[in-house]
């Protein structure tokens, strides 16, 4: 299955694991063998039940950067960063209460990260028709689409069209 945007930080990566394609909704997820890719790829355990927190979790930070923080804050109940100086290097130790919820668990953290960062560069897609979540690294903070070469080019082909196709059948 290909997904249409990767390489996000990894709690809007997982926001983009559902998406819109053709009008239909697609989840990563459905696919057993796909949970485990993305969970292997980001270098999470995976358990019985990862499934249904990572779910869990994905549904809490596409919550969240819609303003309701509440789901966030109950996936994030079930674990905490302790911090540790081992042999003088400072780190933080993950701690959650269910394995289960480790995986869960670190992508809400990584939501809340990115909060203590740069907030406002946490975007949606500006195509309406998209569900799709980025986080803006451009050096003017002004990227608009989750990828130039899908929703971009879309959205510009629609201004064209409007602007120069059904003015001329106006007209």
């Amino acid at each position: 299955m290909q997904r249409p945007l990767t390489g996000e930080p990894l709690a809007l990566d997982l926001a983009n694991t559902a998406w819109i394609e053709h009008g239909r909704w697609v989840d990563l997820f459905d696919d057993p063998t796909a949970l485990s890719a993305w969970l292997a790829e980001h270098e999470l355990p995976e358990n019985d039940g990862a499934r249904e927190t990572v779910t869990a979790a994905r549904d809490a930070v596409r919550a969240a950067v819609l303003g309701d923080t509440a789901p966030l804050d109950a996936v994030l109940a079930h674990g905490s960063r302790r911090p540790v100086l081992a042999g003088g290097v400072a780190g933080d130790v993950v701690i959650v209460d269910e394995p289960r919820w480790h995986a869960a668990w670190v992508a809400a953290a990584d939501l809340v990260r990115l909060h203590g960062q740069r907030p406002e560069r946490i975007r949606k897609c500006a195509n309406p028709e998209c569900v799709l979540w980025f986080y803006d690294t451009s050096k003017n903070g002004q990227r608009r689409w989750c990828s130039m070469q899908g929703c971009g080019n879309r959205m510009k082909a629609a201004r064209f069209y409007d602007k120069h196709i059904r003015s001329n059948q106006e007209g």
